[in-house]
């Protein structure tokens, strides 16, 4: 990023970015700490630690988690990925995507995953198996759980270096219009896919998706590649209107969602109205919701967190590796802390910041140990 011309005379305005998708990281741990004491029971038959102390409130907070950070990190790494592609040939490009990706991928399903099954049998008082059958390709499952975002976002990356390859240009609408675009193909396509009854994981060897999202995801990705093609960030911001208005009224559609959704969970068989009208109602609310909470997102990190010191250059540059090993390192905390009588609200926590810190750590000394140079503190960061 710091060689792109274009970027030179533009002062921090990717620093942003690199807090933001460090801030979503830190979510996902939130989220995945969230799913060993969340009460509904959905995670228990997988999960790599089923925690019996649970309470209502983890749940309720991811399913607003669910809505908008798999979308951001997609969205920032759509944004990131065409200075990327221009920064040399293009087969470069692919090489420094599969290096980047799809090798710390192959190491972790072979590494990381074993050791997921270890744990989920050994917090349950279950017999270890065959180790044959600790790899996701060979557990009956084909889960890839968390790693699933990798090979994913190596497919994005590839269909827009085949998209420039061949000289497919993107059509020249404002951006107004493309997010447009990007909601109402993402709520036909969602309300398509359950409709359908196609809504759940597809599980392959290389792949895993969840159905009724791909596209969505895609778009979110292309989007991102958009906003930095127009250089929507390239000046500054003026006036916070549509920031406030956003802020004042985002909560309606994130409501909408959870009460249909919740219907469609306790209430099986039941509808508000009926199938297709809720169906459509609760897809339109959560790609708004996603939309809507991104821009909020977006605006926030660019208006008053486009800065970082040396603890934010830090975490900036290890959020990836943070994401790779932070299952790991959640499973064994969340083991420590099983037998204990800490409240579950108190565990959450505890187990969050925990994994978070030690991630970080890991990744750090690992970096260190490679002896990779310091990421730089850019102009009027505070040290």
């Amino acid at each position: 990023m710091a060689v792109m011309k274009r970027q030179a005379g533009a002062g921090n305005r990717i620093v942003f970015l690199d807090n933001l998708r460090t801030a979503m990281v830190f979510l996902v741990v939130l989220y995945h700490s969230g799913a060993v004491y969340e009460s509904s029971g959905l995670f228990a038959s997988f999960w790599l630690v089923d925690d019996p102390a649970t309470n209502d409130f983890v749940g309720i907070l991811n399913v607003v988690i669910d809505i908008f950070v798999m979308p951001s990190l997609f969205f920032v790494s759509g944004f990131l990925a065409p200075p990327s592609l221009k920064s040399g040939p293009g087969w470069t490009f692919l090489a420094r995507r599969f290096r980047r990706l799809m090798v710390p991928w192959l190491i972790a399903v072979l590494t990381l995953m074993p050791l997921y099954k270890v744990i989920f049998l050994y917090s349950r008082g279950l017999p270890q198996e065959p180790w044959t059958t600790y790899f996701h390709f060979s557990n009956g499952i084909l889960s890839q759980s968390w790693l699933w975002f990798l090979p994913v976002l190596f497919l994005f990356d590839a269909l827009l270096w085949l998209l420039a390859a061949t000289g497919v240009k993107a059509p020249k609408v404002g951006l107004k219009t493309a997010v447009a675009s990007v909601l109402l193909i993402s709520v036909l396509f969602s309300f398509a896919i359950s409709i359908l009854g196609l809504t759940g994981w597809t599980h392959t060897v290389f792949l895993d998706f969840q159905n009724e999202r791909l596209l969505p995801y895609l778009l979110f990705f292309l989007l991102g590649a958009v906003c930095f093609g127009r250089g929507v960030f390239d000046a500054r911001p003026v006036g916070k209107r549509l920031y406030i208005a956003a802020c004042c009224t985002v909560w309606i559609p994130i409501n909408v969602y959870i009460i249909v959704l919740f219907n469609f969970l306790l209430r099986p068989g039941t509808y508000v109205v009926s199938l297709v009208v809720d169906l459509l109602v609760m897809w339109t609310a959560f790609h708004l919701s996603s939309l809507m909470l991104l821009y909020v997102l977006v605006a926030t990190y660019r208006y008053w967190l486009n800065t970082r010191g040396r603890l934010g250059a830090v975490l900036n540059a290890s959020s990836y590796g943070v994401y790779v090993i932070h299952m790991a390192v959640l499973g064994v905390i969340a083991l420590l802390l099983l037998p204990t009588g800490i409240p579950s609200l108190g565990k959450y926590t505890i187990l969050t910041i925990l994994t978070f810190a030690v991630s970080n750590a890991l990744v750090y000394g690992y970096r260190a140990f490679l002896k990779e140079p310091p990421t730089p503190i850019p102009q009027g960061a505070t040290p």
